[in-house]
């Protein structure tokens, strides 16, 4: 199911990286103000182009990321081969990506930022976090038995 998973297996302080990388992601999501409820509800009420010139700006810096990966067949750090494969569309992405909105616009949360607006001391997205992670089981559990 995983086409870019390593066979390498590393010690668990290996993992660290990954770690600091995500308080520093955190850190500028804060910064950004990627984190507020009230830049959230802007941009679904349209009324602000904030949250649109971030979620572009991320589209922009990940088409030209993976085209670099394309053309220059990049490897991983490790040496290991990135593969991309092709995606197929299916009326499902749109049914969840009206899921997923809705469910955005409630909590004011999407996953990424989850972990920053808990660090930043908004407890009450712990609801928001575990309803996540409830919806992820459940995906998981009917996966074989939805269509795809």
């Amino acid at each position: 199911m995983c086409t870019n998973e390593s066979q390498l297996k590393h010690p668990w302080w290996h993992n660290l990286k990954y770690t600091l990388v995500g308080i520093i992601f955190g850190i500028t999501f804060v910064k950004a103000e990627i984190i507020s409820w009230y830049r959230i509800q802007e941009m679904f009420q349209l009324t602000s182009f904030h949250m649109y010139g971030v979620i572009g700006t991320a589209v922009v810096v990940g088409a030209i990321s993976v085209f670099f990966i394309k053309k220059t067949r990049a490897k991983t750090i490790y040496g290991e081969p990135i593969t991309l494969d092709d995606k197929k569309f299916n009326k499902g992405q749109i049914f969840g990506g009206l899921i997923f909105g809705l469910g955005w616009a409630i909590t004011g949360a999407c996953p990424g930022p989850l972990y920053a607006q808990i660090g930043a001391g908004f407890g009450v997205v712990f609801v928001t976090l575990l309803s996540a992670i409830l919806g992820t089981w459940v995906y998981g559990y009917f996966r074989e038995k939805l269509p795809h």
